[in-house]
């Protein structure tokens, strides 16, 4: 049992019957190697139908040593278990070595957020009088006005949107698709960006449905958002550390923060479990505890 044949089987797995989607994929794949790496050189070379949960405890505690996040470290866990109950299920083992591992005990994470000012100085930071930057102010427009991830960003195709009663069809996590309302002022920017900007471009065969498109008419890469986002944030002024999934998360706690239902957020976020979504009432929450400590009066009579 050779570990490139087991970790190829065990993608065609998570792809088929598990429906991860690409990024969850590799992000499993890529631990799962990172553990091949270490039993070939630090193991003597042991075969997955061998290893025990004392070399997989081993594993754990060097990686460990080398300041990665608790979310990663718990992720390696999952994919390890996941890895493991596969090659279980598949008799390829009697036994399941990663049952007993735990990973770290998680606080509660809950992610920056933009105020509404904060989107509006990184709007204004684009310069709009050429046509990347048309279509970066179109991006974050769709990005905050309808809470996409950058994945579903940059997948989104022109077929997808409907002008006529403004909604957009996203195709999420596990090829689930939803239905998210837009802005007028967000279908007038796509309108805009398509017809002026989009129709100067030589447009790729493939990808001739895809919105968002880089200068050589293709698809846009998750890394190109990313650099696009960095950049603004830092012509804006604002220190905080933004990646798009930012306005993801801002977009959901304005809504909360206004008085939107947190089922409708769910839905519109495409979480499959109100329980993800609940983080943004944990925000709510800390804001209206600032807001006491800060101006309660009898909180200010305490010297």
């Amino acid at each position: 049992m050779k570990w490139d044949e087991k970790i190829k089987e065990f993608e065609n797995y998570l792809k088929f019957e598990r429906n991860f989607s690409d990024n969850t994929l590799d992000a499993y794949l890529r631990d799962i190697r990172k553990l091949k790496t270490f039993a070939e050189d630090f193991l003597d070379n042991v075969l997955p139908e061998h290893i025990t949960y004392e070399q997989l405890q081993e594993y754990l505690y060097q990686v460990s040593k080398q300041k990665f996040s608790e979310r990663s470290q718990a992720r390696w866990i999952s994919s390890i278990k996941a890895f493991f109950k596969f090659l279980q299920q598949d008799e390829m083992r009697e036994d399941n070595p990663s049952t007993l591992l735990e990973g770290p005990k998680l606080g509660l994470y809950l992610p920056d957020t933009l105020s509404f000012e904060d989107v509006e100085r990184i709007i204004k930071a684009i310069n709009v009088t050429t046509d990347l930057g048309q279509r970066n102010r179109c991006m974050i427009e769709v990005l905050y006005g309808c809470g996409l991830r950058v994945s579903e960003l940059i997948d989104l195709r022109i077929s997808d949107i409907n002008f006529k009663e403004n909604y957009l069809k996203v195709i999420g996590k596990g090829d689930k698709s939803r239905l998210v309302p837009l802005a007028d002022i967000t279908s007038h920017l796509i309108k805009e960006y398509i017809q002026n900007v989009r129709s100067h471009y030589k447009i790729n065969k493939k990808h001739e449905d895809i919105l968002f498109l880089n200068s050589r008419g293709s698809s846009m890469s998750r890394v190109i958002v990313f650099i696009i986002i960095k950049e603004l944030t830092e012509k804006a002024g604002i220190s905080k550390k933004i990646s798009p999934h930012t306005f993801r998360h801002s977009f959901a706690t304005h809504l909360l923060q206004n008085g939107a239902d947190l089922r409708y957020i769910q839905e519109m976020l495409g979480h499959s479990s109100i329980t993800t979504t609940e983080i943004y009432t944990h925000l709510k929450t800390d804001e209206l505890r600032n807001v006491i400590l800060n101006y309660h009066p009898r909180n200010k009579a305490v010297s």
